[in-house]
């Protein structure tokens, strides 16, 4: 898909699901759209996005990789 500008994206790279049945943070210049994939829109309309620049700022803050769009995740 692409970046995004709405929730609290602004065009960052990548976006963390906060919410606690998840933790994990998603590369949206690989996002996977499949059915049970990334869901993107759906983490932002919950109101669960925390944007990020880099991996390893997100990576510092606990989230796990997405296992689609990143991988090796530890979940």
């Amino acid at each position: 898909m692409a970046r995004r500008y709405k929730g609290h994206m602004n065009g960052e790279r990548y976006l963390a699901n906060i919410d606690s049945d998840h933790r994990e943070v998603h590369d949206l210049d690989n996002e996977k759209t499949g059915s049970n994939q990334c869901q993107i829109d759906e983490v932002i309309a919950a109101g669960n996005d925390r944007p990020y620049n880099s991996l390893e700022a997100a990576k510092r803050e606990g989230f796990d990789n997405c296992h689609w769009c990143i991988g090796d995740s530890t979940r």
